[in-house]
């Protein structure tokens, strides 16, 4: 039986979110750091990934990256930029999906710090099953 692998992701409050991005300590950013230290993970901005993603394709070539289009419009849309402005990714060990055990420790003690910090939002477990994953729109193939 194949084992897929997973992937945490956490929604901040957008003041919350700024402080994240732009690396300024206090108290509760503090609290969810030292946390994810514990775990050698870090939060990556879905919205700063998909920059990359989208500069790295212009500067290479966008042949070579199957989901420009696609992430090009996501990040040119203003609704969708204000989510993903919000919305980061947990790399654990610089990787961005991990083992399901690993996956479910790390979420647990999300969970907990939540119920201590109304500045997360959500949090979401996603494996990499294609069939429980969006898959590319047809207008941006």
């Amino acid at each position: 039986m194949n084992e897929w692998e997973y992937q945490l992701r956490v929604s901040l409050d957008e003041n919350y979110s700024k402080k994240i991005r732009s690396y300024e300590s206090n108290y509760e950013i503090n609290n969810l750091l030292d946390l994810l230290g514990k775990f050698n993970a870090k939060l990556v901005c879905q919205y700063d990934a998909f920059s990359e993603y989208v500069n790295e394709a212009e500067k290479n070539g966008i042949d070579g990256y199957h989901l420009y289009k696609w992430t090009k419009a996501t990040i040119e849309d203003e609704s969708k930029k204000k989510k993903y402005l919000k919305s980061f990714t947990v790399y654990i060990n610089d990787q961005h999906v991990y083992p399901k055990d690993v996956a479910d420790m790390l979420e647990s003690k999300l969970i907990d710090l939540k119920k201590r910090d109304s500045n997360i939002i959500n949090i979401h477990k996603y494996d990499t099953n294609p069939k429980n994953n969006p898959q590319v729109p047809d207008e941006y193939k």
